[in-house]
This record gives structure tokens, sequence and C-alpha cells, in this order.
């Protein structure tokens, strides 16, 4: 009888809207699959997107090639483009933790490796109302995951970045590693990246060019980001 192999899973964070996390999550997802790896995609809640097709969660799967059913990737979709938390209050149906437990899961069934992407900084709220408030923070300790760090790798990155590691730390939230998106290699970029890695003691895993076709990571190394969950 084959022995049950247990899923590993991993968070995405941005440190903030727009910089790059979907795009990234995509590369992260290809690379282990284009390395042999059983990897998978999963988001809670997406607002400002008409589809699914349409979504971060569409295109993850289509950057991966996952070929994943549209219903599987992602459990909420908002039509305005504002955070979570307003969009359901204003159009309905609110974050559910059963609802979003049941889909990862669900996806931890289909892969061994899954990466489950946020919604913008790290005190996105996915739910605020009278009967239940849910951040961010809430879904990643409701599945025990790890954390890699997506941050803009221009200007204010410092302190964003490690105000972000802070947080997280505070916690307990595990921060395997930080990308750094838009890299163009400037001194002062390069400084960045060493001022992070000081101060936090994260180290930076990559620096992503815009427009790059793939991390520069072996898959090996990424899928060592992962834990068991």
């Amino acid at each position: 009888m084959a022995q049950e192999v247990q899923s590993k899973g991993l968070f995405v964070v941005g440190t903030g809207t727009d910089v790059g996390k979907t795009y990234i999550t995509g590369l992260l997802v290809k690379a282990l699959r284009e390395g042999g790896y059983k990897a998978g995609y999963y988001k809670a809640a997406v607002s400002g997107a008409p589809s699914i097709a349409d979504s971060d969660a569409g295109y993850v799967n289509k950057v991966a090639n996952m070929g994943a059913p549209e219903d599987t990737l992602l459990s909420y979709l908002y039509d305005h483009a504002v955070s979570p938390h307003l969009a359901a209050q204003w159009e309905g149906n609110p974050v559910e933790q059963s609802v979003v437990t049941a889909a990862f899961e669900a996806a931890k069934e289909r892969y061994e490796y899954v990466t489950m992407e946020g919604s913008g900084g790290i005190m996105c709220p996915l739910r605020y109302d009278e009967i239940d408030q849910i951040f961010l923070e809430d879904v990643i300790q409701w599945f025990h995951l790890p954390t890699v760090l997506v941050a803009h790798a221009g200007l204010g990155t410092i302190n964003a970045t490690v105000l972000t590691i802070e947080y997280l730390r505070a916690r307990q939230i595990p921060v395997k590693g930080v990308i750094l998106n838009y890299y163009t290699n400037s001194p002062m970029e390069q400084d960045n990246k060493k001022m992070i890695e000081t101060l936090t003691g994260v180290p930076v895993i990559a620096c992503v060019p815009e427009g790059a076709s793939d991390l520069g990571v072996s898959a090996d190394s990424l899928a060592t980001l992962y834990d068991e969950v």
C-alpha cells in the first residue's frame, strides 16, 4: 500500500498592493511544476475582477500551465476593486472560514505543494462585519503556513519590508525569504537588498526584473520554502 504523501504549503504575502505579488506567485508555481513538483495554487478572495479567468487566480492558472478547474482556484470573487471586506459589504457573500478551510483541504488533496496567495498587504481585512472579523494573518494562522514576502525593489521598500516582517514575527508567523520585484540592479536597489537582509536577517532569495519569465531560482531551492501542513 502506497504511503500517503504529506502536503506542503506556503503563503505569498505582499508588502502592499501593486508590488507584483500575483506575477511572482505565477512564476513560483510555474518553476515548481516545470521542476517536476506536483504544485498548485489557491486564493481565498479576489476583488476587482469580472471573472475568475480574469482574476489573479486565473492568471496564475494560465502562467503556471496548471489547467485547474476555475472553481478550485478561488472561493470568493468580488467585482469592486476595493478591499475584500468592503467589497463583501457592498456585494454580499462575506468570507466564511469553513468555506476557505474546505477549499484549502481540497487543494492539499490535489497537490503536494500548495501555494496560497494573499490579498494586498498583511493587514488586509477579508471580512469585517458584526458577525466576524477576518484578516489575512488569520488565514495564515488557520493553516500554520510559512510565508515568503514579495516587495517592490525600489524606493521605500526597506521600510515596508522590515515593518511587514516585524509584524509577521510578532504573530509567530515564519518568514522564509523576500523576493524583490521590478529589480533593475541600480546601486540603490542593491543597497535595499543589503539593508533588508541586515535589518531582518531574512534572505532576499530572488531579485526579479520586470517582465522576467522565471525567478532565477531552482525548483529544488523553492521547494524548501514550503512546510508540511
